[in-house]
């Protein structure tokens, strides 16, 4: 488990960024597959799942994960939320509740963590590159301000995810940035013939762009074998059907 310093300092809260070590999954998704949604055994998922939640906090509730979807859209749970039978579509989740630990999948895309630590208030955010340049990261921001956050008690984690010298992309993808805002170029590089795209970097932008300064970059790339990551990119290369999730949670204890 990965912790961000900037996090660590408040007590009020738990959080973690897992990697793929320490739980009970085999093969290609050995061994902390937290992806309900993969082709691993569900048993093998669930287990895992309450692996992840005692080691942030034996007496949490089950943890709150939604069907992500590459969207700009988040779930806010107060005290009247009505948790649904089915999983809510949403890329994002907010709240201020206590013991509940909220929590999203990655494998290659970037995770973020949000703490304000006046209003108590935390969000989970699965940021691809097509939710980030849908706004997700500012649809959230804004929803949290909206509730009482205040940017300068804002501090955000951006969790492990793919960096950009292994991030190759298309012309066409570029022109998607560029038609968006044309200060995007920035965000890519050109190196022998091939384009290379910086998702943490155009994330944390975003962010500055709309004042928020208590940043804390995670520079670890989920493509490398080494740091033991889930990767969709990974997996391509070694031919694989189908991969594992990381997962990423915070709790206010």
């Amino acid at each position: 488990m990965i912790i961000s310093k900037k996090l660590s300092k408040f007590k009020e809260i738990s959080h973690g960024f897992f990697n793929r070590k320490g739980g009970i999954s085999k093969g290609i998704y050995k061994s902390l597959n937290c992806g309900i949604g993969s082709n691993d055994s569900k048993d093998k998922v669930r287990k895992n799942l309450q692996i992840v939640r005692k080691k942030i906090n034996k007496k949490s509730k089950d943890i709150f994960l939604v069907n992500q979807c590459h969207s700009n859209k988040f779930v806010f749970i107060d005290r009247n939320f009505k948790f649904p039978q089915k999983k809510i579509n949403a890329d994002a989740i907010i709240t201020d509740q206590v013991k509940l630990p909220i929590a999203i999948l990655t494998a290659d895309c970037a995770p973020l963590l949000l703490y304000d630590y006046r209003r108590n208030m935390v969000a989970a955010i699965h940021a691809g590159w097509k939710g980030a340049l849908k706004g997700i990261v500012k649809k959230v921001v804004n929803l949290m301000l909206k509730k009482g956050c205040k940017r300068k008690h804002l501090c955000v984690a951006i969790g492990p995810c793919i960096n950009q010298n292994n991030y190759n992309v298309r012309e066409d993808f570029k022109k998607k940035f560029i038609r968006s805002n044309k200060k995007n170029k920035i965000f890519f590089k050109e190196k022998k013939k091939a384009l290379f795209f910086n998702l943490p970097k155009f994330i944390k932008y975003q962010l500055k762009s709309i004042k928020i300064t208590n940043i804390d970059t995670i520079y670890i790339d989920t493509f490398i074998k080494k740091n033991n990551f889930f990767s969709a990119r990974q997996s391509i290369k070694l031919q694989h059907d189908d991969y594992g999730r990381n997962i990423s949670i915070i709790m206010i204890n």
